[in-house]
């Protein structure tokens, strides 16, 4: 074991969707940082522009709610790239009406909202897995949640006009058990699959939200979402060749209560 290089990602491509987002440009940062060439699939090429200046990724554009853009994408990136090594999952495509309460959230928006999720990330994950196939081996990682394993603590929300999605929840559960299905489906040819459930990201959240989560949590913080970029390289390298179907916990402790 060549323990210098276990966290290295040289030589293999990645792609991270949603990799202008709060979280997905740090796994993209981590990624290079690790020497992996990173496809950002991304619907807004602006907001990439803007967060990669060094010119070390490739934008390619993704509408994860399109069939069509998602065949396409990974088709181009095989075609030009010669390979898919990983697939960090990141996207959070979401109605306008996403932070309604939940008596007022109609049906319509419910199975929008869990087709172009969950409905995005399974077609991602089939397509990155059939170019890994042909590799003979592969990551493929989904971002969870905490509120894909506990239920939401409604209290942190009072005095907010913030609250929690009960179609989050719904997603997000329904991802971790879906990386934990694609983990045996895959392992026979070499494809791993795991998860990473993040706790509360800052985000610039309101000062007294900010101050009941950071109560709630063991480690007395929210997370930077630097903090999340670690377990993904993680996942991605060797450094984790022998786990597949986790579910990696990166909350303070939020969970361990």
């Amino acid at each position: 074991m060549n323990y210098k290089r276990l966290f290295s990602c040289s030589g293999k491509i990645a792609v991270v969707t949603g990799g202008a987002g709060l979280i997905g440009k740090e796994i993209v940062k981590g990624l290079i940082a690790s020497g992996a060439k990173v496809y950002v699939a991304d619907n807004d090429a602006a907001k990439v522009k803007k967060i990669f200046r060094s010119g070390k990724i490739k934008f390619i554009y993704l509408d994860i709610t399109s069939e069509e853009s998602i065949i396409g994408l990974f088709a181009k990136i095989k075609k030009e790239a010669g390979k898919i090594d990983i697939l960090v999952n990141s996207a959070y495509p979401r109605t306008k009406d996403w932070g309604n309460k939940f008596e007022d959230v109609s049906f319509t928006s419910w199975k929008t909202n869990l087709d172009s999720q969950l409905g995005g990330y399974f077609l991602c994950c089939r397509a990155a897995a059939r170019c890994m196939k042909d590799s003979k081996g592969g990551s493929i990682i989904n971002l969870g949640s905490t509120y894909g394993v506990v239920a939401p603590d409604f209290s942190i929300y009072e005095g907010t006009q913030m609250t929690m999605s009960a179609a989050y929840s719904a997603i997000k559960g329904g991802l971790i058990t879906f990386t934990k299905y694609l983990a045996t489906y895959y392992a026979k040819y070499k494809i791993r699959v795991n998860s990473i459930s993040p706790g509360g990201v800052f985000d610039n959240q309101p000062a007294i939200f900010v101050e009941k989560y950071c109560k709630r949590t063991p480690l007395g913080r929210m997370a930077h979402p630097s903090e999340i970029a670690g377990a993904a390289v993680f996942l991605a390298s060797d450094a984790s060749s022998y786990v597949t179907g986790h579910n990696l916990m990166v909350d303070g402790g939020w969970t361990a209560w």
